[in-house]
């Protein structure tokens, strides 16, 4: 058997009294032409009840840099919406496999709270580990080994050396790439067990909320719980878009926006 991968840092997130209810969300891939996902994402940002919205990973589709936001009219559209949000609750946000390059500029700007993967949510008696969960997806070898390459320093700051424009391109490549992967009927790696609970362990967790996998559903882990959030899709069918509320008190619900 192989050597699991260390446990890598842990962020941490303190909730403070005030914290009611938490909403997380993932997977979204928001882009221009799927008008109906991002109206969606929109109207729950301005309506929910939550005092944080933790945004766990691809919000958005692809993300080049932060200077693509100047000359893309969809990426000022969703800038507005974070910056609009935190304006009266909380918003944090972790870079998921589509949009790890999302810089501080742009975080700050919008008034979003950065979050390293994976980050511990201390609130009141709460001890929630939370992921995008492409780390935990051993059994993707090939992803694990472009995963490793494409989030060091010197990939990421040899890729944004480059010009917009073939920035891009790259990332219309690999797109059209995933999509091909995706219409031969490539199944999605589930996180692994054994990982997971060496994250949790490491954390002095319960519960491990991540996305990525696009599986939602609630897992046992022993005396844990392994939960996974729902990608977001409005514009093909089936239709799927949910939340996941936490609530002070312990109870988690999924509200299905679809």
């Amino acid at each position: 058997m192989n050597a699991l991968p260390q446990t890598p840092p842990i962020g941490q997130l303190q909730a403070p009294a005030s914290w009611q209810v938490v909403d997380l969300i993932s997977d979204l891939h928001l882009q221009a032409y799927e008008q109906a996902t991002f109206e969606a994402w929109r109207h729950h940002m301005a309506t929910t009840p939550a005092q944080a919205v933790l945004i766990l990973g691809d919000l958005f589709e692809v993300w080049v840099g932060d200077d693509a936001v100047a000359h893309d009219p969809f990426l000022q559209q969703c800038a507005d919406v974070l910056r609009q949000t935190a304006q009266r609750c909380h918003v944090a946000f972790m870079p998921g496999n589509r949009d790890f390059l999302v810089g501080t500029e742009f975080l700050t700007d919008c008034g979003v709270q950065a979050l390293i993967d994976p980050t511990l949510l201390n609130w009141g008696q709460q001890r929630i580990l939370l992921s995008h969960g492409d780390a935990l997806c051993l059994d993707d070898t090939d992803y694990q080994v472009f995963r490793q390459q494409v989030r060091s320093a010197p990939w990421q700051a040899e890729f944004l050396a480059k010009p917009l424009n073939e920035r891009l391109a790259l990332a219309r490549s690999m797109r059209a790439q995933s999509t091909a992967q995706k219409d031969a009927g490539m199944v999605y790696a589930d996180a692994d067990t054994a990982l997971s609970l060496q994250w949790l362990h490491a954390a002095g967790a319960d519960r491990l909320v991540h996305g990525h996998t696009h599986r939602p559903a609630d897992h046992p882990l022993g005396s844990a719980t392994r939960q996974v959030l729902s990608d977001w899709s409005l514009d093909h069918a089936p239709l799927r878009a949910e939340t996941l509320r936490l609530h002070a008190d312990g109870r988690s619900e999924r509200l299905r926006l679809s």
